[in-house]
């Protein structure tokens, strides 16, 4: 109970201060040096968090596609010789470092938020990858004895007994993919991506902590919300797959 009242206290903090961030401004004055203004007001708040979010779930969503029918292939008899290269390149995509991706993304793509979403692509594909992989290969023995059973085909089976009991998994994956890139993501306003970085990266340009503290804190509350939100949704999964 405890744990839903702050969470429904940040939500409603970020709201507020999303909607008028003037009112907050005496919170961040005590963070400002020679009359620096308290509030980053260059781009709107809302619009930079509504983008920041939409270029995470872009990549979030990529990153899913990919990473569930990867681990589909190679849970099929005919895949099963490509697991080791699956998670060789999965493993790669998250140790490469994004900034790197951006480096080398920019000149083939320009500036904005293409390079932004390779990036937070490459970075999101392991979770998803190995939380899918490990749902759909740690089903319990009666379970596909059941489906044979049934008579249900490889095909039937995948989509009405394995993905369905994976799912809960994979929306763990996806959780993880997301709060890692919500982080991540604020480095794309380095390629003039449109994320709160540009908020991060004004205050530390002119050694204002106020933004710095604004932009981290819309991001860190986002992560937090979002990190529950999947916890729940994985929560009510379990329940109704009789896995909770």
């Amino acid at each position: 109970m405890t744990g839903r009242i702050l969470l429904g206290l940040a939500l409603l903090f970020l709201l507020a201060f999303l909607a008028a961030p003037e009112v907050f401004a005496p919170l961040f004055q005590p963070l400002t040096r020679n009359d620096a203004p308290a509030i980053y007001t260059q781009t709107s708040l809302l619009s930079l968090t509504l983008s920041h979010l939409a270029i995470v779930a872009a990549a979030v969503a990529a990153s899913t596609v990919a990473g569930l029918v990867l681990a589909v292939l190679v849970t099929r008899p005919a895949g099963r010789e490509f697991l080791p290269l699956a998670r060789t390149v999965t493993a790669v995509g998250q140790t490469f470092p994004p900034v790197a991706v951006l480096a080398l993304a920019v000149p083939l793509m320009g500036f904005g938020t293409g390079p932004t979403l390779v990036a937070l692509f490459l970075y999101g594909l392991l979770p998803v990858f190995e939380n899918a992989l490990a749902g759909l290969t740690s089903q319990p023995p009666h379970v596909a004895e059941a489906a044979r059973g049934m008579g249900l085909t490889p095909a039937q089976r995948l989509w009405q007994v394995d993905l369905p009991l994976a799912l809960p998994l994979v929306l763990a994956g996806m959780r993880l993919t997301a709060v890692i890139s919500l982080g991540t993501a604020t480095i794309g306003s380095t390629v003039a991506a449109r994320t709160l970085g540009e908020v991060i990266i004004a205050g530390l340009l002119s050694s204002n902590t106020a933004f710095v503290l604004q932009g981290g804190l819309v991001v860190g509350i986002l992560a937090v919300l979002i990190h529950h939100g999947f916890q729940a949704a994985e929560a009510r999964v379990r329940r109704r797959t009789g896995q909770g």
